[in-house]
């Protein structure tokens, strides 16, 4: 069931995700060479634990997963496309880092993504995680009253396939309010015009997923979490939490340009 929000609860998920952009924005600036993806995680603790957040990652166990996640970020590192644990690994020149968080406020959730490099960065990464974005806008711009969830995926999906990428299938965006994950599901890829009518109330969190080869397929690593592309190469990750308005897409998890 599809819940609608009112604007008094829109405005409290906006509080919700100014604590998220505020921890993604403290962990890219803490993310140089020689960090390691356990110390990002301790950034983005503080900053939730200042804010008098929650972590809605910290202890989820979802169907698939063979134990609760630890840490209240996922980092995803180079051919990790989303849900990676932070362990021991130091950040490496060149390194594409993906990096998802979420919080809780007052009852209420914000989720958000961003990808970015390490140290020197390869112009294959920047074109990746450029698409990325630019796939993340193009999904916030169809989230309008009178679309439809296909509307977004179709825009999301055109993004990246015009680019070359590949797309995981089966992994994409979501409905967010009170749980982190609440109806309906937001595919990263569709045909305009189908699926759930979009109405004012509805919030959304629209997630690009990029491969760089090309190719869809993925395979989950020995720890049971983490999904990989299947080819070895590279991949990123964008998202915002978005609120349908009468007056347009209203994006809840802004966030500070380092």
């Amino acid at each position: 069931m599809v819940e609608l929000k009112t604007d008094t609860s829109i405005d409290a998920m906006h509080a919700a995700g100014r604590v998220v952009g505020q921890a993604l924005t403290a962990v890219r600036q803490a993310a140089g060479v020689g960090v390691s993806l356990l110390e990002l995680d301790e950034v983005a603790r503080e900053v939730l634990r200042k804010a008098g957040a929650t972590s809605p990652f910290l202890g989820y166990r979802p169907s698939f997963a063979p134990t609760p996640f630890p840490a209240v970020i996922c980092t995803s590192v180079n051919d990790a496309i989303v849900h990676g644990i932070p362990g021991r690994y130091r950040l490496r020149d060149g390194d594409l880092v993906s990096v998802d968080c979420g919080a809780v406020l007052d009852g209420w959730a914000g989720d958000s993504a961003i990808s970015f490099t390490a140290g020197r960065a390869r112009p294959a990464d920047l074109r990746l995680i450029d698409t990325a974005e630019r796939a993340l806008a193009a999904g916030i711009a169809a989230a309008v009253a009178g679309n439809r969830v296909g509307d977004i995926a179709h825009a999301v999906g055109e993004v990246c396939r015009g680019a070359g990428y590949g797309i995981p299938q089966g992994f994409g965006g979501h409905g967010i309010g009170r749980r982190m994950h609440e109806d309906p599901g937001v595919p990263n890829e569709g045909r305009p015009g189908r699926g759930l009518a979009l109405r004012p109330g509805m919030v959304l969190a629209i997630e690009p997923m990029l491969i760089a080869g090309g190719k869809d397929a993925y395979y989950t690593a020995g720890d049971g979490w983490t999904l990989r592309t299947s080819d070895g190469s590279r991949a990123a990750h964008a998202e915002h939490t978005v609120a349908i308005t009468q007056s347009g897409p209203r994006v809840l998890t802004a966030r500070e340009t380092p």
